[in-house]
């Protein structure tokens, strides 16, 4: 294959129609790096015999070693082909850039593959033809669908079915179907959720309107019947007039789905380096058939079939009872299995020579002899392909052919990307029209997004690296002493003794000791590169731009923090594992970005103005951090070292998160344990450079409470179970309060809907500072703040809030007279005061405000008088409240599903205090919160606590041989059987389960050498699970101490979790045993 330049590239980048952005999208192990290498070899960077072995855009050392991709890794691959620009005109030349997104499918990756599909226009979606439709792969499509780019499905893997299952073309065909209406269901199923809510929209946009005309009839009626005269027809509402579109349109999805007479269907097998569309068979069977293409196109696939003997196209109504085989079956599959039978089949495997030479001839291919006489049956099947149908030419034809450029791609995507913005009504008019139109003039406003940030060494910069071309005399005199000081180190090592030792000294005492320390300062650098996509004008080095947060909002461009101008250092053209220097960047183009260390943490947009900029940074991450791990350095000097490691790591890693707890602890939060095992690697071997130990990784917790049969009784029977009336040490404050278990339904409403409280809470709080309506929920506090992602879901209006939680509380069955007037009394969320539990004020003076109300009908807060009143202490309670929710009595992790009902606050001030109320107020405060709190905890404990596991869902494919095995892991790791369901046509079982997080450490590893590698899991969290176990369970009644004994011989496993947390976290563990049995410890072993 011929080598292109890098300078042939970058011209091409100036033809925004010829360059296509795809990223390659699957499940794990579906092939896309294998995929990749054949379309790389077409450009002369590998070899094509080593196309889908060596994986070139697997980098990373890890990546080889485990087979799997676990970084998004981009290249541009040049490609010409001959179009004509009109049907009849003659074909012409032209050549396209092709920028290549090859992404990871691994669950734990998952932010990698929303990072890569921002900056592309189309998705090359691969399904592996045995294995069907996966999670990662729903999870892919829905991706595409989200951000609005142009799918392209492959079937890959198509010779499993030959080799592994054996089936027959009519078979196969059968099975190829099935597939693909399964991919299409999933289509279907994100088509219809986008319908019906957009029904709905219209649905209630008609009735505000009829709602607004109706209020606008009856003031007109109103006005009428005060001047005196007599309106017939006023109670006629003309509904028809309101609207000038009272129809619902109905979208048409017919385009949306893949089917191959489309020709967006592809069917390949990348390890044997061949793919065909249907139009490539219908294009060869055109002349001799006598059917035109376009018409063959459509009949290729589907059940057609041809008769023999008249050589016409039949439908299936008119076989007449005819046996006769689909098209698809007789003229393409079977000639496929023909080759595979020719070149590899037979019972010795090593096929058969004649029935090879007849295919050759008849496809007018000729065989290198050298591979007609070698032993290995898959060189001659691998090349026979490559010369019939290569892969590189079926995929990038139809990447041509089917997936937009920039241009087009633009003008569909960017207005719904730009109105999902914050802030979108404030962008620049002239700026929009730019992105839109996808201008790249000089002076057109440049706006470029950067999806992450990549971690490159700094010997690997172009800048760093010899030119191609001859060796200066410098360098040639710097390479002759390096090869002669590394005969002489040989030499001497041959001859032994001690005058050798001494002369290798003396060779070596100024070069050696000078190469390894500057080796050491070189090695010691990394640098951080943007991975970016320009969408208008033209970026180059040297231009200023500013950096614009995730959080910025073109309505207030100068509030705090205010974008930095930054210039920009380097540019780069990304090739997989190397940098190719660029000087500018036309719009449409994927590029590498230098200068922005230490300006964006993860994403950020790029913009030559401030007023009217727009952001682009929101990227919803697929996978959110839940693996918590504890670092620290083995040798204590190296902690500096460490913390600037975990610095570098967070900006270069979209997913992991650093956070330093109040204990001290560094922690590093991860995806799951295939990402974590990933970051230390990177830890220890690039960033912090220095051996670092990880702890226990820390799960996370959630407490609770239920109504239990097996409850202790009441700690009062006269107040009731949870009511809890305390009084502060002083005696001049008693509280009572009562909690209660929150309805189910409740808790998942709340849970759900917490953005929207955390809206409605800063809305709340900018009134109180006097501030306006549309300030973002993540400025109010920076303690309820995101992670840097603005939160742009469609978030709920106060009354509709209201709305909504009343009718889930009206909906809970049993115990409607306690929840009657609930949301009207809330008066706080916790923790972080957007939690899943509820203060709810029952007090007659309603001291700690309602939350729900409306501003107007809430009362101001008085000043304190002369005397102290119950609403004085308001805020402290609600901030007690914050304090017991945010940290249970179970093993200090925060509640949900609880509801506090505040009854009464009764202030006694005493006769002899002659103080001040604002001097008692501050003596108390501290008082009340503890006294509030501690409330709280002895109610929670009057009912029957619970510990909620964190739960991963989890996805495992195997064959029915190693099924028990699976069973076997599962059940020893707690795990729970959802579903088994076997995939028809295939030996494999698919089987949904949930296992808490907890357990599931080792789990993948442990299933692998278990079932030998024939099973591997996909782990994804799922979310909070009840267990139903009460930790404080101890046997009671006469039959259970019968049965188990004082002891309780039956293990606690609640209670084993909760002793685990308390231990790490250094609180007291009830009931533990240091020493047992004290007379036998001297024989213990250490």
């Amino acid at each position: 294959m011929p080598i292109v330049n890098p300078e042939k590239l970058v011209a091409l980048q100036r033809n925004p129609d010829g360059i296509r952005n795809i990223c390659i999208l699957a499940h794990v192990d579906h092939g896309k790096t294998s995929l990749t290498d054949a379309l790389i070899a077409t450009n002369g960077i590998i070899s094509p015999k080593l196309a889908g072995k060596i994986r070139y855009l697997d980098s990373r050392p890890d990546e080889q070693l485990r087979g799997i991709t676990m970084e998004s890794s981009a290249i541009s691959l040049y490609f010409s082909m001959l179009r004509r620009s009109a049907p009849d005109a003659t074909p012409e030349q032209k050549e396209y850039l092709v920028n290549l997104i090859d992404s990871p499918g691994h669950i734990d990756f998952s932010s990698e593959v929303s990072t890569a599909s921002r900056l592309c226009d189309g998705a090359v979606v691969l399904v592996d033809a045995v294995e069907g439709v996966c999670s990662q792969t729903v999870t892919v499509l829905r991706q595409t669908w989200v951000e609005h780019m142009k799918p392209l499905l492959v079937i890959n893997k198509m010779d499993r079915l030959i080799t592994e299952l054996k089936m027959t073309p009519g078979e196969a065909y059968t099975h190829l179907s099935k597939l693909l209406e399964q991919v299409n269901a999933i289509l279907g199923s994100f088509f219809q959720g986008e319908r019906m809510e957009e029904d709905l929209n219209w649905r209630e946009r008609v009735d505000e309107r009829i709602a607004a005309a109706a209020a606008k009839e009856e003031e007109r009626t109103g006005k009428e019947n005060t001047n005196g005269t007599n309106g017939t027809n006023g109670n006629s509402i003309d509904t028809d007039a309101m609207s000038a579109n009272p129809e619902f349109e109905e979208k048409d999805d017919e385009d949306l789905y893949f089917a191959p007479e489309k020709n967006n269907v592809i069917f390949s097998s990348a390890i044997d380096g061949w793919a065909f569309t249907v139009r490539q068979f219908a294009s060869l069977y055109e002349k001799k058939l006598g059917i035109k293409r376009t018409a063959m196109e459509k009949v290729l696939w589907g059940d057609f079939y041809l008769d023999p003997k008249t050589k016409k196209v039949l439908a299936q109504k008119h076989l007449k009872g005819r046996a006769l085989k689909p098209m698809f079956v007789q003229l393409v599959l079977e000639q496929i299995w023909a080759v595979y039978s020719a070149t590899t089949g037979g019972d010795n495997g090593k096929g058969d020579p004649a029935m090879t030479e007849k295919i050759t001839k008849s496809l007018n291919i000729n065989l290198p002899p050298h591979v007609l006489r070698s032993r290995d049956p898959r060189a001659i099947l691998t090349t026979l392909f490559s010369a019939w149908l290569p892969l590189s030419t079926a995929l990038l034809v139809s990447v041509i052919e089917s997936l937009p450029s920039p241009p087009v791609a633009q003008e569909g995507r960017l207005p719904a990307l730009i109105d999902d913005s914050p802030g979108a009504s404030h962008v620049d008019p002239v700026l929009r029209e730019a992105m839109i139109k996808s201008k790249s003039s000089e002076s057109d406003p440049v706006v470029a997004y950067v999806s992450k940030m990549v971690s490159i060494p700094e010997s690997e910069l172009p800048e760093n690296k010899r030119r191609g071309g001859t060796l200066s005399p410098e360098e040639a005199r710097e390479l002759g002493r390096k090869k002669r000081a590394e005969i002489a180190k040989a030499r001497a090592l041959e001859d032994g003794g001690e005058n050798s030792v001494n002369g290798l000294s003396d060779t070596f005492r100024e070069s050696t000791i000078e190469e390894s320390s500057a080796q050491e300062k070189q090695a010691d650098s990394e640098h951080l590169i943007g991975f970016a996509r320009i969408y208008s004008g033209t970026l180059s080095v040297g231009d200023s731009v500013y950096v614009i947060p995730p959080k910025f909002s073109p309505a207030h461009p100068h509030h705090s923090p205010e974008p930095k101008r930054v210039t920009v250092t380097a540019l780069y053209l990304l090739m997989g594992r190397g940098l190719e220097p660029l000087t500018s960047v036309p719009a449409g183009v994927v590029f590498g970005i230098g200068g922005l260390e230490g300006h964006i943490l993860k994403s950020g947009t790029i913009c030559s103005q401030l007023e009217g900029s727009v952001n682009l940074a929101g990227v919803n991450m697929g996978a959110q951090p839940i693996v918590r791990v504890a670092l620290e350095p083995v040798n204590p000097a190296d902690l500096d070292k460490m913390i600037s490691g975990l610095k570098l790591l967070v900006q270069s890693d979209p997913c992991a998160e650093y956070e330093q707890f109040s204990s001290g602890e560094h922690v590093l939060l991860t995806a799951g344990e295939l990402h974590l095992e990933r970051c230390l690697n990177d830890l220890r071997e690039r960033f912090a450079r220095c051996e670092i130990q990880a702890g226990e990784p820390i799960v996370p917790y959630r407490e609770t409470i239920v109504r239990a049969d097996e409850m202790k009784p009441a700690a009062s029977k006269e107040l009731g179970r949870g009511t809890v009336i305390a009084v502060t040490t002083s005696k001049q404050v008693t509280i009572r309060l009562r909690v209660r278990p929150l309805p189910t339904e409740v808790t998942e409403f709340l849970s759900k809907n917490s953005s929207a409280i955390k809206r409605l809470y800063s809305e709340r709080q900018a009134e109180a500072k006097g501030q306006k309506d549309d300030v973002s929920p993540e400025s109010s506090d920076s303690e309820d703040a995101d992670d840097g992602i603005v939160d742009r879901t469609k978030v709920m209006s106060l009354p509709e809030f209201k709305k909504q939680l009343q009718t889930v509380f009206e909906s809970v069955k049993g115990q409607r007279e306690v929840w009657t007037n609930a949301v009207e009394q809330i008066s706080a969320f916790g923790p972080r005061r957007t939690g899943p539990n509820l203060l709810i004020d029952s007090t007659k003076d309603g001291i700690c405000g309602r939350f729900l109300q409306e501003a107007t009908a809430e009362e101001e807060h008085q000043a304190v008088g002369d005397t102290l009143q119950a609403r004085d202490f308001s805020d402290k309670i609600s901030y007690a409240f914050q304090l017991a929710t945010a940290q249970g009595p179970l093993c200090n992790e925060p509640v949900q599903g609880i509801a506090v009902f505040l009854e009464e606050v009764i202030v006694t001030p005493p006769a002899d205090d002659d103080s001040s109320a604002r001097d008692k107020l501050g003596r108390l405060t501290g008082e009340v919160i503890k006294t509030v709190q501690q409330a709280i905890k002895q109610g929670f404990l009057d009912w029957s606590p619970r510990l909620l596991l964190a739960m991963y869902s989890c996805e495992i494919q195997a064959s029915t041989e190693v099924l028990g095995r699976v069973y076997d892991v599962l059940t020893r790791r707690r795990g729970r059987i959802l579903s088994e369901s076997l995939k028809e046509g295939t030996p494999f079982f698919t089987i949904l389960s949930l296992l808490p997080v907890a357990t599931s450490f080792g789990f993948s590893d442990e299933i692998r050498k278990r079932t030998s590698g024939a099973a591997s899991p996909q782990l994804i969290f799922q979310g909070f699970e009840v267990l139903d176990e009460d930790p404080f369970w101890v046997p009671f009644t006469e039959d259970d101490l019968e049965d188990l004994g004082e002891l309780a011989d039956k293990e606690n496993v609640a209670k084993r979790f909760m002793d685990g947390v308390r231990v790490r976290k250094g609180l007291v563990v009830a009931g533990r045993k240091l020493v047992k049995d004290a007379e036998k410890q001297k024989t213990l072993k250490r």
